[in-house]
This record gives C-alpha cells, structure tokens and sequence, in this order.
C-alpha cells in the first residue's frame, strides 16, 4: 500500500513516533514502521520527525497529522491479508433466513420454563460457534401441541396473565388453566418472547417462532429436525 503525496491530491501520513531528526525536502518512495505501507511523493515534500508526531507535508498542504491517530485503510489484493482488523464479523450472507436450519418440538408434557428457554437459545443462535448478540444467526423453531404444555406446582392455578385494552378498567385478568383453554399458543409465544431481546432485533426474532396447536404444521416442505429437550426428571447423581 502506498500513499501518493502531490499537488493535485494532498495527502498525509503519520508514522510511527520516531527519534528527532533534521527536516529534509525529497522525492521517491519512503518505507514506514508499519508493514506493508509506504507513501510516495511525486513534490517535493517537507517531513519534520520529533518526539509527538511524524509530519509529511505537501507543498501545497501544510497540514499535520498527529501520532495517536488510527487510519483504516481498505484491502485490496495488491496489498495482501487485512493487517489492521482480524475480527470476524457476519455479513449478510452468513444469516439468510433462506439457509437457515428449522426444528420442530412437541410441547406434550414438556415443562413450560425449560421449553422456552430451549427454543430462546436456538432462536438467537446461541448454540452455534458462530454466534453474535447484535445479529439474527438462529433458527426457525416449530412448536406443537402447545395445548399440552405442562407447568410444576401450583401454577395451573396462582400463575396469572394480564393485559390492558388501554382503557381505563381495561384490565383483564386470567390465570394459566384459563388462558390454556382459550388461547394455548400464546402462553409458549408470551414464555419466548420474554427471553428475547428487547427491540427491533427481539421482534425480528419472534418472527422465528411458529406455534400451532395440535400435531399438524404447514411447514413439512422446510424438513424441520427434531429440537433437543431435556426431561422434565432430571436424576441427581449421587
């Protein structure tokens, strides 16, 4: 990589900081500190080096580049692997909604807590090397028999789920049997959601979720693979 220093594109480089030395006024090709940069000067330019900074100068651009500040420079093939930033980040080839894996599990007898935290971990994607927290890198999960959801203790009875029309008096009220009986899918769809982020990252998300009440789906043509769910029973060794 080269920096070309003339009259009718000015530019500047700083280099790393250097011992002081006398300022000097020249052509050619200068190798820096920094592997494989260079700058090249077709005008005679004035480099001044002291103990802050590194200064080229342009004849006709005086300006000065100060030590502590960082250039990103593009990659090109001339210039070989990106020395400047190694980390991986996904683009957007590496999260199409096309190419993503669906599974599918069945709520029968499946306690409610550990089934939403199952499917909140293959929703954002949690379960792959490949996992960033600002990115939709998860799954498509298909739920059935949500109807048959199963909750510990009492919370068939003291678990209760509000909403509000917006209105004053508007609250309503309903416990978990109620709710089950009226609209089962949204007791796992409410469990999801709220182990999700929150925003439009979170929203897109919910979007992966499929709830259907029931064994029958309409999504055979994606081939979902069954979704790893632990017993309800964990046995403590002993």
């Amino acid at each position: 990589m080269a920096i070309l220093c003339s009259s009718s594109s000015p530019s500047m480089f700083a280099a790393q900081r250097a011992s002081p030395s006398p300022a000097f006024s020249t052509k050619g090709i200068f190798p820096t500190n920094f592997p494989g940069i260079s700058f090249v000067v077709t005008k005679p330019i004035t480099a001044v080096s002291n103990s802050r900074s590194f200064q080229v100068r342009c004849q006709k651009d005086l300006s000065v580049v100060p030590f502590d500040q960082r250039w990103m420079f593009e990659e090109s093939e001339a210039d070989g692997p990106d020395i400047w930033n190694k980390t991986w980040y996904p683009k957007a080839a590496d999260h199409v909604n096309t190419d993503k894996p669906w599974y599918i599990v069945d709520a029968n007898e499946k306690i409610l807590g550990r089934l939403a935290s199952t499917i909140a971990i293959y929703i954002r994607g949690k379960n792959l090397a490949t996992y960033t927290p600002s990115v939709d890198m998860g799954a498509f999960v298909i739920v059935v028999n949500a109807e048959k959801v199963a909750v510990s203790g009492k919370k068939r009875t003291q678990k209760l789920y509000r909403r509000h029309s917006g209105r004053p008096g508007g609250m309503k009220v309903e416990t978990f049997n109620q709710l089950q009986q009226r609209i089962p899918e949204r007791i796992i769809e409410h469990a999801v959601r709220g182990m999700l982020p929150k925003g439009r990252l979170g929203r897109a998300l919910f979007n992966h979720l499929k709830v259907y009440k029931g064994p029958e789906h309409p999504h055979q043509a994606q081939k979902p693979v069954d979704l790893p769910i632990r017993d309800k029973r964990i046995q403590k060794q002993t």
